[in-house]
Parts: structure tokens; sequence; C-alpha cells
């Protein structure tokens, strides 16, 4: 029987230019709206914190050598702890410099947590650390943190279903039947030809980007030394531990599979450098919090559109964290990615959320997890819930708990690995 060749770039592979730079504006559209949308959620500064993504993946890429291609983004999990600092009331409201300043030494030592967690891993070796977080904790949390940002999904496809279903239709039909460098390129493809299509529909504001001033400057500010911001926001980057295993170990799954469906003799063994990638997440949120720019981790996002699109090269993560430093000096092309149509992010975010979620089911499979067992019943399924639940159950996705409003999130990663350690006790396996 004849199979066709797979078309593929694995980590250490570069494509021919015109194509990178195809690869890094798909890569750049996905990562957007998400890492925008956290800026004008907790009060920082749009245009830093663009520059602040970019510059952020590069130094990741530098301290991890190009082995783990991950983009890094604003994070969701610091949402509530930096409004509680920036003490923003209103969506687009822009904090004051003094404020700002002040949540950014909370980001630096949240990074400090992440990098020590590295060192920690290294240390004692991966082996230790899976009994800490195994299969059942990360694919479980890969699994909360795509279906939990099914609400988003579709709340941003309502804005006009015919252009969102367009869009996703159209993006999965790209992804599934155009082969080589266009089955790649199927997201931008898609989001492309949602955007056209919306614009009979009024959807496009080219107002906004007549209006937009050419040259732009990101409003760089330094950090001040506030005690309070520690606190509040260093125990969050514990939380956020799990959600970038999980995302390390989904790389190391289809990173090895398209190793193996393209022929390539060699093992890529992303999964053993759990710790540097915890580093790289530490160093990418002080550098970021370092120039005004708000806590991140590495996109789920990005790492759907790389597995859909089978194009894992470090190189393109590179080129669209230079363009998109590049993007926030200038406002006409912010204003242009800005102005894709919701409903467009709406069609293409259905299909790359559910990917997160599938992802997760992944880590468990070729884990060979028992699902029969009940101790990893109990383990899944309240992660499960509590994470879910409580993302759908109260606003802003913060469990009232014990006085505290508490990240649905983090706090179904941290219930798992405390109950992971407590029906662990007297087992051998």
């Amino acid at each position: 029987m004849n199979e066709e060749k797979l078309t593929g770039y694995l980590p250490d592979e570069n494509p021919p230019i015109w194509k990178l730079i195809l690869f890094a504006l798909q890569q750049i559209l996905i990562m957007f709206p998400a890492t925008v949308l956290v800026a004008l959620l907790t009060g920082f500064h749009v245009s830093t914190t663009l520059f602040a993504s970019g510059f952020a993946t590069l130094c990741f890429m530098v301290v991890t050598k190009r082995q783990i291609p991950l983009f890094y983004g604003s994070s969701f999990s610091y949402i509530s702890a930096i409004v509680a600092i920036t003490g923003v009331k209103e969506f687009g409201q822009v904090a004051s410099d003094s404020l700002i300043a002040e949540a950014q030494f909370g980001i630096m030592a949240s990074g400090l947590v992440s990098i020590a967690a590295g060192f920690m891993v290294n240390k004692f070796g991966k082996e230790r650390i899976d009994k800490i977080l195994p299969p059942t904790i990360t694919g479980s949390i890969a699994i909360v943190i795509g279906l939990s940002l099914a609400g988003t999904a579709m709340s941003g496809a309502a804005a006009h279903w015919p252009v969102a279903l367009i869009t996703l239709l159209a993006t999965m039909f790209f992804s599934v039947f155009l082969k080589g460098t266009y089955g790649q390129l199927s997201i931008l493809l898609g989001i492309i030809l949602g955007y056209i299509v919306s614009i009979p529909f009024g959807l496009v504001d080219f107002g906004s980007i007549a209006a937009a001033a050419p040259i732009t400057v990101p409003h760089f500010t330094l950090p001040k030394m506030s005690l309070a911001s520690a606190l509040a926001v260093m125990p969050i980057a514990i939380a956020t531990i799990p959600e970038s295993s999980a995302h390390l170990f989904q790389l190391d799954l289809y990173v090895n599979d398209l190793a193996v469906k393209t022929g390539s003799k060699k093992k890529y063994k992303i999964a053993d450098k759990l710790g540097l990638n915890l580093i790289g997440d530490g160093i990418g949120d002080i550098v970021s919090a370092l120039i005004g720019g708000p806590a991140g981790t590495n996109y789920g996002e990005n790492l759907s559109t790389m597995a859909i699109t089978r194009n894992f090269s470090s190189l393109v993560l590179i080129v669209a964290a230079v363009i998109t430093m590049v993007i926030s000096f200038s406002g006409t092309l912010s204003a242009v990615v800005n102005s894709i149509p919701g409903a467009v992010i709406g069609g293409i975010t259905i299909y790359l959320f559910g990917v997160i979620g599938v992802q997760g089911l992944a880590i468990m499979i070729s884990q060979q997890v028992d699902m029969f067992d009940t101790r990893n019943l109990a383990i899944i399924s309240t992660i499960l819930t509590i994470g879910l639940g409580g993302t759908f159950a109260f606003e802003g996705g913060l469990i009232p708990m014990f006085g505290l409003k508490l990240p649905a999130i983090a706090t179904a990663a941290v219930f798992g690995i405390i109950i992971n350690a407590l029906l662990g006790i007297n087992r051998n396996n």
C-alpha cells in the first residue's frame, strides 16, 4: 500500500524564507487576540505587551537553545492577582505607571519561582517529578485548559454565526485536504478567507486602521519593589507549572510522532527538558515584567497550530517573535491585525481550543493511563470538575472559597497535585 509522504518541519529544520514569513504570520495571528486581551483586562499597555511577548519568546529560545519550540504570551491565570494591584475597573482602562510598576515586581518574583522549580526538576530528575505531575494531572489540566476556553470561542463565534461557521469549516477542510505548504498554512488561509467574507457584512473597521498612527513607541516602565505585589502574584506561578508541563509533554508527543512519520531517525527528547522549560518560562516572566509586560506562559493556541499544520520549526517562532516586536512599533500593523472580526477568531478557536483538549487525551493515552483505576478516576474527575465547573459557574473563572477568589484552573491543578500525593501513600506504582 502506497502512503503519501507527510510534509512537516521538526524543531531543528528551517523552511525557506518565503514560507518562513507566512508560517510566522500564522503564529502571530493566533497569539495576538489572547495576548492583547490580557493587557486590556489588567490595565497594561497593549504595545508594550506585544513587544514583551516577542522579546520573552526570543529569550526563551536562547535559554532552551531552540530545543523547545513554544511561544510566550500573556497568561490568563494571573489576571485576578494583577487586577487587584492595578485596580482597573473598566475594559481597556490603562493603569498608572506606579501601579503597573508594582505589578511588574510581583511578576518578576513569580518568574523566580518558575526558575527555582526548574532547577529542582534538574536536580531530582524527571522520574521523581513524574510522581508529582503524572499524566493523570498534566493530561487533565490540558483538557481543562482547552475546554475552559470553549465559552470564549463560542461567544466570539456568536458575534456573527455565518462568518464564524465559514471560517471554521474552511479551516478544517484546508487542514485535512490541502497538502504540502498549503496544508501547513491552513490556519492562516482560514483567517484570510474569514476576513474577506466579513467585509460585505460590515464587520471590518477600516476606519480604525486609517486612524491608527503609523509609528508608535511602546510605553516602557521599570518595576518598583512591593512586598504585597510579590505575595499576591508569586503563588500563582506554582499553580501554572502543571499547565506549562502539559504543553511540553504535548509537544513531545506530536514532534516525535511527526519524526516517525517523516522517516527521521532522530529522537527528540523534549519531555526530558521539563526543568529547562520551567527555567525558560521564569526568565520569560522576568524579562517581560522588566519592561512593563504582564506575566505569561507558553501558549496552547500556538502549540495547537503547530500540531494541526505539522510545523514545529523553532526558527518560525523566532521570526514570529521578531515580527511581533516590530508590530508593537507600528500602529497601522497593530490596527490591521486587531481589525480581524471576533467571529473569525471565534470560528478558528472552536477548532484550536478543542485541539488543546484532545492533546490532553493524547497524553493519557500515550502513557497508558488506566481509566478503570479508582485512584486515577478520582484525580482526573475532580480536576475536570473543579477546572471546568469553576470556569463556567463563577464570574471570571474565580471560585469564591474561604474568603478568597481562586482561579479555577490553578485551583484544579493544585487540588490534583495534593490528592495525587494523598492517594499515593503506601502505593508502590
